[in-house]
């Protein structure tokens, strides 16, 4: 008797479908990220900008504002900045939520937030 060896059509229809769902996710969430990582380079270079400290809250947002035209980030502006003060310090942080439609009626709810404490470069201690 010859035994069978191979896929069968199901299967291989379940890989290609298997496939398609990934990378329709990929294609979809893809520029979410990217634009969350726009963000997080501009907070952390707003938290490395020596002049960063002594910014009034309209200097920060305006600051944000600028760097995130540069950057292509649509998604939130200096609005969206929660401002506070730590240790003296100012500190900026975002929290946003984005809303992706995938296929009919479902969609990714995507949670970002991004800061600028711990940000800044602290100088090395030397042992």
């Amino acid at each position: 008797m010859h035994h069978q060896r191979g896929m069968s059509i199901i299967s291989i229809l379940v890989l290609i479908v298997l496939g398609v769902s990934i990378t329709l996710l990929v294609v979809k969430l893809t520029p979410a990220y990217i634009e969350f990582f726009s963000v997080r380079k501009i907070m952390s270079a707003m938290a490395k900008d020596p002049a960063f400290a002594n910014m009034s809250p309209k200097e920060i947002r305006d600051s944000f504002d600028r760097r995130a035209t540069i950057d292509y980030v649509t998604t939130i502006n200096g609005k969206d900045l929660d401002l506070s003060k730590e240790n003296g310090e100012n500190v900026a942080s975002v929290e946003y939520a984005q809303k992706i439609p995938l296929v009919l009626n479902i969609s990714a709810c995507l949670d970002f937030n991004a800061s600028t404490a711990g940000s800044a470069s602290k100088p090395l201690k030397s042992e």
